[in-house]
């Protein structure tokens, strides 16, 4: 476990305020940015929710539409830091990840979306996860927090940067095999090589 950790508030997440949530006095094209706004914020929600459920589904191809081809990645966890440049390289990483012989569960709640122009964004995000490794008899169960730069290309809102830290993380050894009913993964998830 590492020794200290670090303040985890805005300004250490480089996030700052964005546009005021708040109605122009002005006429229909001020009123037009205002729900375009709004709009943004939702669109950001739906791209981070999509996220949740690619990575969960081992859905790659849509997620490859989801990171900007140059996003960044750091993340942080109690035995662990991951960082990666590039999206070819991030979704490489996530096909070693979920496998046939793994089962995610990822939950991103209570997002802080901040619009900071008409192409730029960041939000703040809230993860409960669990995640069983089972070729390898693993199980990790946790929070963190992740805060994100969004980045507007040709209309369609992507991540460009993505880091998190873990909260808490419960690592733990399974005892047995769990006894699922429905493995997604074990049909959808990456193949493991055949052993020689």
């Amino acid at each position: 476990m590492p020794k200290e950790q670090r303040v985890l508030d805005k300004p250490a997440m480089g996030i700052r305020d964005g546009l005021p949530l708040q109605a122009s006095d002005g006429g229909i094209e001020d009123l037009r940015k205002n729900i375009q706004h709004l709009m943004d914020i939702e669109a950001i929600k739906q791209l981070k929710h999509a996220y949740f459920r690619c990575v969960d589904t081992a859905n790659f191809e849509e997620l490859a539409t989801i990171f900007h081809p140059d996003v960044t990645v750091r993340f942080k966890g109690g035995t662990y830091e991951w960082n990666l440049d590039g999206r070819e390289a991030y979704l490489e990483s996530l096909k070693t990840s979920f496998t046939q012989e793994a089962v995610g569960h990822h939950n991103g709640h209570h997002p802080e979306i901040q619009v900071l122009s008409e192409t730029e964004a960041t939000g703040i995000w809230y993860l409960t996860d669990n995640m069983w490794v089972l070729n390898f008899e693993f199980f990790t169960t946790g929070t963190a927090l992740y805060w994100d730069r969004y980045l507007k290309v040709d209309g369609r809102w992507t991540i460009r940067e993505t880091a998190y830290e873990r909260l808490y993380e419960l690592p733990s050894r399974l005892e047995e095999r769990p006894g699922f009913s429905s493995h997604y993964l074990a049909h959808h998830g990456t193949p493991l090589p055949k052993p020689s």
